[in-house]
């Protein structure tokens, strides 16, 4: 509903909105109330700054609109809360980031859109958050082969860190300069309803990524990435991963975990009602040698995957850098895990490996009602373990390699 206001509102920004039904007033706010461009070209920041505070700021529920068919270019940002009451972040135009690096010289590399310890935010609306990472990608020393190349951080799209009853719903996040959504240390979080999306070939763009979080639901999520469609690290609990679609990209991982002899903690995740196409992975547990903690109570449900390479994978010898990664005693534990009615076809001859720790091995795994064959019908898949041990029920192709006790 458009209200018009007087001037000195106008100035304010405070335009009353009175929804039909609703318990109670809310402040209706848009960024061109502050003075915001949206062609795309101007610099939109300040006009974005102003506006998130004094919809922060409010005694009433605020919505802050971002109007359609309109984008707003918008540098680097830090938002903060606690706020008054409740805020809605409606979106239906675009947020678009500056397109060069150079932009973030003086500022934070590792921030673009960050919001800080805000309870009860909601994000709809619709709309599209662009983090323009082109260059970005094009000048890491992943993407480029040879020097000079970028090797220093980049910023995480869309970052949330001590927030609680944060809701994402309904937008289109891409191109993102790294991860496109993460949350750390937040809890009663959902992200639900969104398109994630970005080329294959654009390094570590995680979908959602989760970082010592709580009580999360992703959800109903097309997801098309670089990288994880969904990850998680540090202490996370109470994941649930539900009716994804995933692909291109690096699957669905936990991890990875223990990097820097860190000690972290996973339990009570699941993942179920999931489409994985042409991934690098599946369904996936990594962690470093030389880390503590555990993943446990771990359920991977009702899954398809179609072309996916390494379809079910426990690395307990992941080394994601340049040079050999020396051989630790020390693991991050693995138990009770289980994997449960996953079918489809795998790109790679193994489809099911699992390679524990020697001093910390896999226990209390399940593999129950799996049918895993090649792509292209040109043989059988086949099963590798390593110092795994737990049951099979069920149909399981290719044969369980599980053995009742750790393999030595």
């Amino acid at each position: 509903m458009a209200v018009s206001v007087s001037p000195p509102l106008a100035l304010a920004a405070l335009a009353l909105l009175v929804l039909c039904g609703a318990a109670e007033a809310r402040v209706l706010l848009t960024l061109d109330d502050f003075g915001a461009v949206g062609d795309g070209i101007a610099n939109d920041t300040q006009a974005f700054v102003d506006a998130w505070n004094a919809a922060c700021g409010s005694g009433e529920q605020a919505v802050l609109a971002v109007p359609v068919g309109k984008a707003y270019r918008i540098w680097p940002v830090q938002l903060f809360g606690p706020c008054k009451k409740k805020l809605k972040l409606l979106i239906s135009g675009s947020i678009v980031a500056p397109a060069s690096p150079d932009e973030w010289a003086g500022r934070d590399p590792m921030k673009w859109l960050y919001i800080y310890g805000v309870d009860g935010l909601s994000i709809s609306g619709g709309g599209t958050i662009d983090g323009m990472g082109q260059q970005w990608w094009a000048s890491t020393c992943k993407r480029k082969k040879t020097p000079p190349c970028y090797s220093g951080p980049r910023p995480k799209m869309v970052h949330f860190e001590e927030c609680r009853g944060v809701s994402v719903q309904g937008v289109t996040l891409q191109n993102g300069q790294q991860f496109h959504l993460t949350f750390t240390r937040c809890s009663d979080v959902k992200a639900s309803f969104l398109r994630v999306i970005a080329p294959a070939d654009s390094p570590n763009t995680d979908g959602v990524h989760l970082n010592d979080s709580s009580h999360v639901q992703i959800t109903d999520n097309l997801i098309s990435t670089g990288d994880d469609c969904v990850s998680m690290v540090g202490n996370c609990s109470d994941v649930r991963v539900k009716d994804i679609s995933c692909g291109p990209g690096h699957g669905i991982s936990i991890g990875s975990l223990g990097k820097n002899r860190t000690t972290d903690m996973v339990e009570n995740v699941k993942v179920d009602t999931c489409l994985l196409t042409n991934t690098t992975n599946g369904v996936r547990i990594k962690t470093w040698q030389g880390g503590m903690g555990f993943a446990r109570d771990l359920r991977f449900e009702s899954i398809v995957m179609k072309n996916v390479s390494n379809p079910i994978i426990i690395d307990q010898y992941y080394c994601d850098q340049p040079t050999p990664c020396a051989n630790q005693t020390q693991a991050v534990e693995v138990r009770k895990v289980e994997f449960v009615d996953i079918r489809g076809t795998s790109a790679t001859p193994v489809a099911i490996s699992i390679a524990c720790s020697d001093a910390v091995p896999c226990r209390d795994l399940e593999l129950k009602n799996v049918n895993l064959t090649l792509e292209g019908g040109g043989g059988q898949a086949t099963a590798s373990c390593y110092r795994a041990s737990g049951k099979s029920a069920g149909t399981v192709l290719p044969p369980s390699c599980l053995a009742k006790g750790a393999r030595r």
